[in-house]
Order: C-alpha cells, then sequence, then structure tokens
C-alpha cells in the first residue's frame, strides 16, 4: 500500500507495474522499458542542476505521456486504489488560509531583474552553464520566500512570509497554551548551515523567542540526526513540551507521527510535487489527531512566483487524480517531474500580466496548427498525384500480371504432373528425360558447366521454359519456370 503511487513522474508506474505485472507486460511486449517509453510517453531533454550542485546538466525526461487510459487499464488489473474522500476516515477538518502578502521594493525590483535574465537566456544571449531558467526558477522562488535569501545584506521586510508565519504562529501558540497543542512549519529552500549565514528557520526562531516563545519550545527537525534521537523528539511533540517543530519536506514529511496535539501547519514555500504537499499536510490531517478541526496556512508573496507554483502543483495533482481515479478521462498528461519554468511563464509572472503566456502558447498553437495544415495539404497532394498518375500504373501493371497468371494455369493445365510412379518428362539442353533420376544428372552437370552467374535457357518442363542461374550472394544454384 502507498499514499502516493505517482510522487515524481509517472514512469514510476513502469517500476510498480514490472514488480506486479511481469507477464502481462511480457505478454504485451512492454516488459523492455524502452517498449513501454514508446507505447506511453515522449522525451525532451533539458537543462537541471547537477547532483553536487557545481553545474548543470542535460538531462532527457519524460514531458507528456499518452494513451493513458489503456495504461491504467493494465495497471488497474493489479491495483485496488482508494482516494481520501471515498474512504471517509476520522480525520479532522482541515480549514486553509492563504496569506497573502505585499512585496518589497526590493522584492519587485529583483523580480523585473529576473525578466531580463529570462530574456537573455532565450536569446542565447548567456551560456547555459552561467544562467538557465532553472537558475532563475530558483532565484524566483527565494526572492518569493525572503530578500535577504537573494542578498544577505538586504533589510527585513514588515510584509515578508517569515515575520507573518511568526504572528501566526505566536497567537496560536498563546490561544491554544492550556492544552499545549502544537504546531509544524515547513520550508525547503533555506534550511540551517551552522555557519552564522542567514537562513529562514534561525530567523524565524528568534522572531518568536522575541515574542516569548520558550527557546526549549522550538525545535528544527535537522537537530535529530538518528532514529534514537527522531523518537526522541517526535516524543516531546506528542507529549507538547516541543510545540512548534520546524522542517522540510524530506526531513519533516513521510514517516513523522506527530499528529497527536497538532493543531497548525504552516506551509512557508511551494513544493515542486504534489506529492510533497500531501505528505506534509498528510502529517496533521491524519487518524489519531485529537483536535477535532486544524489550521493550515499558505504564504503567499504577490507578484512573485509563488502563486503561479501553487497553481502549478494544483494543477498537477487534478491531473494525477483524473489519471488514478479514471474519473475525467484522458488520453494525455504533461509529466510531473517539471522545475523549471518557461520563459513565458516567467516573462508572464514578471510584469504580472497573465496575457503574455496566454498570447504566447496562442503563437506557440498558431505555429503547430500551420505545421499540421501544411502536412495536411502535402498530403492531399501526394494522394492526387497517386490517383492519376501512380495508381493507374499499377493497376495496368497488376492486369497484366493477372493475365499472365492464367496464361500460366492454362499451360500447367495442359501439361499434368503426374504421379510419383509417372514422371511427367523433362527436356534439358535438347535432350528429352523420362527418367527422373536422370533428369536430375542431366541439371548437375548443366549446373557444372556454368562459367557466369548470369541465367541461361536450359530446357523445358511442363510447358514451362527453364531458366538457370548461380546467386552469388547465397552461392546456390536457382532455377526458375517462365
Amino acid at each position: 500500500a502507498t499514499g502516493t503511487p505517482i510522487s515524481n513522474s509517472m514512469v514510476e508506474l513502469y517500476t510498480m507495474q514490472k514488480y506486479l505485472q511481469y507477464n502481462l507486460l511480457k505478454r504485451n511486449n512492454l516488459i523492455h522499458f524502452d517498449s513501454w517509453a514508446s507505447t506511453f510517453g515522449e522525451t525532451v531533454t533539458a537543462i537541471e542542476l547537477a547532483p553536487e550542485g557545481s553545474g548543470y546538466r542535460a538531462k532527457t525526461r519524460f514531458a507528456k505521456f499518452y494513451n493513458l487510459p489503456e495504461l491504467m487499464s493494465l495497471f488497474k488489473e493489479t491495483a485496488d486504489i482508494q482516494t481520501a474522500d471515498m474512504l471517509n476516515l476520522p480525520v479532522p477538518k482541515a480549514n486553509y488560509h492563504n496569506v497573502v502578502l505585499k512585496p518589497s521594493e526590493q522584492q519587485k525590483e529583483m523580480v523585473k531583474s529576473l525578466s531580463e535574465r529570462a530574456e537573455k537566456v532565450r536569446n542565447k544571449m548567456v551560456d547555459s552553464s552561467v544562467d538557465n531558467m532553472l537558475l532563475i526558477t530558483n532565484d524566483g522562488r527565494k526572492l518569493a520566500l525572503d530578500q535577504r535569501m537573494i542578498n544577505e545584506m538586504l533589510p527585513d521586510s514588515e510584509t515578508s512570509k517569515v515575520s507573518a508565519c511568526a504572528d501566526n504562529v505566536f497567537d496560536i501558540w498563546q490561544k491554544t497554551a492550556d492544552e499545549r497543542s502544537t504546531q509544524m512549519v515547513f520550508c525547503d529552500l533555506s534550511t540551517p548551515h551552522g555557519d552564522g549565514s542567514f537562513n529562514v528557520y534561525d530567523d524565524l526562531r528568534d522572531k518568536l523567542i522575541a515574542k516569548g516563545v520558550p527557546k526549549e519550545e522550538i525545535a528544527y527537525i535537522h537537530s535529530a540526526n538518528t532514529e534514537m534521537q527522531k523518537k526522541e523528539l517526535f516524543g516531546k511533540v506528542r507529549s507538547g513540551q516541543v510545540r512548534v517543530l520546524i522542517g522540510s519536506t524530506q526531513k519533516m514529511g513521510a514517516g513523522t507521527n506527530v499528529q497527536k496535539k497538532l493543531i497548525a501547519l504552516h506551509h512557508l514555500d511551494c513544493p515542486w510535487r504534489p506529492s510533497d504537499l500531501q505528505q506534509r499536510e498528510g502529517r496533521i490531517i491524519r487518524q489519531g489527531n485529537d483536535n477535532p478541526e486544524v489550521e493550515i496556512f499558505t504564504y503567499v508573496t504577490e507578484n512573485t512566483f509563488d502563486s503561479y507554483l501553487y497553481q502549478l502543483v494544483e494543477s498537477k495533482q487534478k491531473f494525477i487524480g483524473q489519471i488514478m481515479t479514471s474519473k475525467s478521462p484522458v488520453r494525455s498528461a504533461e509529466d510531473v517531474d517539471e522545475q523549471a519554468l518557461s520563459y513565458a511563464e516567467i516573462k508572464a509572472l514578471c510584469t504580472g500580466n497573465p496575457y503574455i503566456k496566454e498570447k504566447m502558447d496562442l503563437d506557440i498553437d498558431v505555429s503547430r496548427l500551420k505545421l499540421l495544415k501544411a502536412n495536411h495539404l502535402s498530403q492531399i497532394y501526394s494522394l492526387e498525384d497517386k490517383i492519376h498518375k501512380e495508381f493507374p500504373q499499377k493497376i495496368a501493371a497488376l492486369e497484366e500480371r493477372i493475365k499472365g497468371y492464367d496464361k500460366d494455369i492454362a499451360t500447367a493445365e495442359s501439361h499434368p504432373v503426374g504421379d510419383r510412379e509417372n514422371f511427367c518428362g523433362m527436356e534439358i539442353k535438347g535432350l528429352t528425360f523420362t527418367d527422373k533420376k536422370e533428369a536430375g544428372e542431366a541439371i548437375i552437370a548443366a549446373c557444372k558447366a556454368m562459367t557466369n552467374p548470369d541465367p541461361i535457357r536450359i530446357g523445358c518442363y511442363r510447358g514451362f521454359e527453364m531458366e538457370l542461374s548461380f546467386d552469388t550472394f547465397s552461392k546456390e544454384y536457382r532455377i526458375v519456370l517462365i
């Protein structure tokens, strides 16, 4: 059983099918990944951050999946798909709050610079190892979180996400003091380094301490590096000793069972994958939570990449939901493993004008339709040419061949083959043979007498001329009746 069968890419279905449906894949000639991929997907090559973080590399990945109804029909022979709304589990009701914040003047200026960088990348004015859409996208995400992520020398903003989050965390901390309710804060982009450099974790903790939250009631998931340390930390959260737990999706997502007193969850940034958002919220919307209702806060900075990223993740999740449940069958879908925005998306976000992306999408559609029209007209011209020239010639040739077949049938019928005992006779080199063995020996002699491979007439059989030749490729003698 799994809560997120597709977390990073639709390709994960192949892995599951290979384990669970090996024989079925074999029967359908899909056992090898190449054949599965060519049947259900389309690949593109894009730039991505190298694992060591020191540069960028080209990676071929799936861009789109096709024939989804057939793919899911195969998968559902093994899988029983049940969503949360089907199961009706006893989990707390979630109240969602979108906290929309105004960008600072510095953030506005920096967003404009992202647009200029995207323009240079698009026009190939900068090498992809120096700047690219992935790097611009990551900088846009950092800028939406906190301007000091781009430049530590910039001042703190009163309208920053961290300030708004600190206010909400402190307010809930005060109101639930008697119950000692707990809260979780998720942030993937700015984890603690311990080297004195700026990070969102330390900034949030310092602001909470300044408001009056005891330091010992705030913990980072990163402080628990072993299973024993995690067990001890989770126990403190469940008992209410630690009331604010801060961490990333990777470290504080799947496997973190601290729901007993959880009253609120805060998204400081937006993960790329729908499954990451599911895993985050699955920590609080969970059986075993003593609270009948919980609060989930999402912090968004206006006119930055934030709102679009959440919209993107939501649309990805809808696609996955449609595919997995087949409520609204689709034949094709974009893959969910995309981690960089396109030029059109960045330009639209930076200018605050959504019609820019719409126009670019329409321009692409027009170009695609023009190409389809040209291909369609080309097919029409090709068919017209075949109808007026090629097909009449083929018909005449086939009619001539049919006449030849009729003539050959008549010739064969007028010279019956006889039975095994009675050989119908054969003429070779002007001599007539009524004995099969002698005829065979005469043919062998004719073969040995050949001086070149070109066809020569050697006799007659059943009214047909016999033509002998030598195939230099297969090193074989051949007799053809003509």
